[in-house]
């Protein structure tokens, strides 16, 4: 982290002192307790990550930093800035307010409503409006104006704009630019480093081709973020990109014939997917590892003697209002499953990610394999499916032959083998990540019991001091 980011920021959202997070879509740093709104929301509204304890991707950080220390803030509080908000009684909220309702209603009228940001005059064609705010992205990432971009994106212009004229989207510009930040920030809002332009050439290629071998391989990084995040929570290490190594799969071998049947079985239904929804489902799975490792920071770095219930875990993934109820719900039974039972479904991703992307017979669709590999920011440029089309089946349904049953039942007795083509994993090395991710559990629901007898205290206590008033 740099020095400045050590001296006197304050928070976003209520001017709080020393923030120690960060919404990373949103270029804003921000306090605990409003991180504690902010994780209720969803990554779809807000991606958070702690500042000092969650690793980071240099460029990333310097991303939000410059946007943080070049005013981003302004673009989400622009008609708060306006002196007739304050005789009109609309205020932003201050450290001293509560959390509910005070924080939580400011921070999501300002990121969920967007009701301070600034409006552009309506339009009859809103399409039109898109397209216009994409095309000058196009032309403003060349520049290291990453405000003017942000400010754009929240307008609606769109990560993935297909240039018609230039035949190129804004991630082949600012790549062939080489500005690694704005290539960042696209990134984080959708932008598919694996797209080609009319020419047939990927921004990775223009990276390469114009000596930007930093930004080449960070697009390459983001390009398989999702299958590299799924296998650092399962074994702490990413493949070398570097060196062609694109996968690390540790895999369970079964010591029966029986939970052998069982695994194939669960694996075959995966595999009977469409990429469509195989890319969904990668997708909803990256939330929640996401969701389980943040759960994890939070609960390691709060004061837990003043840990209360309104700061609490967020229990399951939020819903997004863009996914079917049915996709939702499944999205939320995925908190059902233990950490091994977790583990177990992230390496049958994993298995299949790498199998369809190096093409299989097991497969009949025709979309591209490379889906999977983008980045999990692209939930934001994909489309709602029609309601006449089938919905992601939840993986925790509650029948008894979806895949979480079967991965339960397949779950017992496991020992482990490893992907000896693809960085290998030894069983020492799994069982130890499995053990720590065990303990986190035990730990996390012990917390959470300390938590519910410190509110139950705090109700007491309420309540004898109601009572010494009324005397």
């Amino acid at each position: 982290m740099s020095k400045r980011l050590r001296s006197s920021e304050v928070c976003a959202d209520c001017s709080g002192p020393d923030p120690s997070w960060a919404s990373i879509n949103r270029g804003t740093f921000i306090c605990d307790e409003c991180c504690s709104v902010h994780r209720s929301l969803g990554r779809h509204i807000s991606q958070v990550r702690h500042l000092k304890h969650t690793p980071w991707p240099p460029t990333l950080l310097q991303m939000v930093e410059t946007l943080y220390n070049n005013g981003a803030n302004s673009i989400w509080e622009h008609s708060l800035l306006d002196p007739a908000s304050i005789m009109s009684g609309r205020r932003k909220a201050n450290p001293q307010d509560k959390v509910h309702p005070n924080k939580a209603e400011f921070i999501r009228a300002k990121y969920q409503m967007l009701a301070f940001v600034h409006r552009l005059p309506c339009r009859d064609d809103d399409s039109v409006t898109a397209k216009d705010l994409s095309k000058q992205l196009h032309s403003s990432v060349r520049t290291g104006n990453l405000e003017t971009c942000l400010r754009l994106l929240s307008l609606g212009a769109q990560a993935n704009f297909f240039h018609p004229e230039k035949g190129n989207t804004p991630l082949h510009v600012a790549s062939k630019a080489g500005q690694i930040l704005q290539a960042e920030l696209l990134a984080v809002y959708g932008a598919d480093p694996g797209t080609q332009d009319s020419s047939g050439k990927t921004p990775v290629d223009y990276a390469r081709q114009g000596g930007h071998h930093e930004l080449a391989e960070r697009l390459v990084e983001i390009q398989y973020e999702l299958t590299d995040r799924l296998a650092f929570y399962l074994c702490g290490r990413k493949p070398d990109h570097k060196n062609g190594q694109h996968f690390i799969i540790p895999q369970m071998a079964d010591s029966s014939l029986d939970l052998s049947e069982l695994a194939k079985a669960a694996k075959k239904k995966l595999q009977s997917l469409s990429n469509h929804l195989f890319e969904e489902l990668a997708m909803d799975v990256y939330d929640e590892v996401d969701r389980r490792e943040t759960d994890a920071v939070w609960l390691a770095t709060q004061n837990h003697s003043t840990l209360v219930t309104e700061t609490t875990v967020v229990p399951f993934l939020p819903v997004n209002p863009e996914y079917s109820s049915t996709r939702n719900q499944g999205r939320q039974k995925l908190a059902r499953f233990n950490a091994h039972e977790f583990a177990t479904l992230v390496i049958d991703i994993l298995s299949d990610a790498k199998r369809r992307q190096q093409g299989s017979p097991l497969s009949s669709s025709k979309d591209s394999v490379e889906l999977i590999l983008k980045t999990i920011n692209n939930q934001h440029s994909i489309e709602s499916q029609d309601n006449d089309q089938p919905d992601y089946d939840s993986v925790a349904s509650d029948e008894d032959t979806d895949l979480e049953t079967t991965a339960s039942k397949a779950n017992r007795q496991k020992s482990l083998d490893s992907d000896l083509s693809d960085g290998p994993v030894t069983v020492q090395e799994f069982m130890e990540v499995k053990n720590a991710l065990v303990a986190s559990e035990a730990k996390i629901q012990q917390l959470m019991k300390v938590n519910n007898n410190l509110s139950d205290e705090l109700r007491i206590m309420q309540k004898k001091l109601l009572g010494k008033d009324a005397n």
